[in-house]
């Protein structure tokens, strides 16, 4: 049975390097046998989470959808360092239903040099719950000169993209580790 990949757009912009960073690296997975899904923020109705209010909007919408998936890529344009606010708003309506024992592959674009902080960022939030995140990684850096025409021109980004698209089959279905020492200790974690 083919693998299900969603990748989740964090990044609302119209002409946005994410969006399409993450559907060349979708295009691989569907190369390498996955059911594919762009996951797009903008077309989402999420209000700011809420934590009294976790049902409005379309938020168990995209939970059911994310549930329904082996493995997920998460993309984010860097703001300040860090991940935006779009996807740090998705994941707050998210939470162990739809991340534990998921595979989750990572890509940031900056605008600048390499995106490290943002990634590390993501990587400590999917531990919190409990996601299996890949090792390998993906960024786009230097974002105003990676596209031309809509399309990407840096054929060491697309190579990047490729191989996260293919990581995430590869390992989508990977048998995650017992529960961390540290996943024991989050609110709501698994305590058996």
């Amino acid at each position: 049975m083919s693998p299900s990949i969603g990748a989740i757009v964090g990044s609302l912009r119209e002409e946005s390097v994410t969006r399409v960073g993450l559907e060349r690296s979708l295009d691989a997975a569907a190369a390498a046998g996955a059911d594919t899904a762009l996951l797009d923020l903008r077309t989402y109705d999420l209000p700011v989470y809420d934590a009294d209010h976790r049902d409005v909007g379309d938020a168990e919408t995209l939970r059911a959808e994310i549930q329904a998936l082996d493995a997920v890529l998460l993309g984010t344009p860097v703001y300040h360092g860090s991940y935006s606010a779009p996807l740090k708003n998705a994941l707050d309506y998210c939470g162990f239903d739809e991340f534990e024992h998921t595979t989750v592959g990572l890509l940031a674009v900056a605008g600048g040099g390499f995106p490290l902080p943002a990634l590390d960022h993501l990587r400590g939030v999917l531990r919190a719950l409990d996601a299996w995140v890949l090792p390998f990684q993906a960024a786009i850096p230097d974002s105003h000169e990676a596209l031309s025409e809509g399309r990407l021109v840096d054929s060491d980004i697309e190579e990047r993209l490729d191989t996260l698209g293919r990581r995430i089959v590869e390992y989508a279905n990977i048998e995650p580790d017992p529960i961390s020492f540290e996943g024991k200790h989050n609110v709501g974690g698994d305590l058996s």
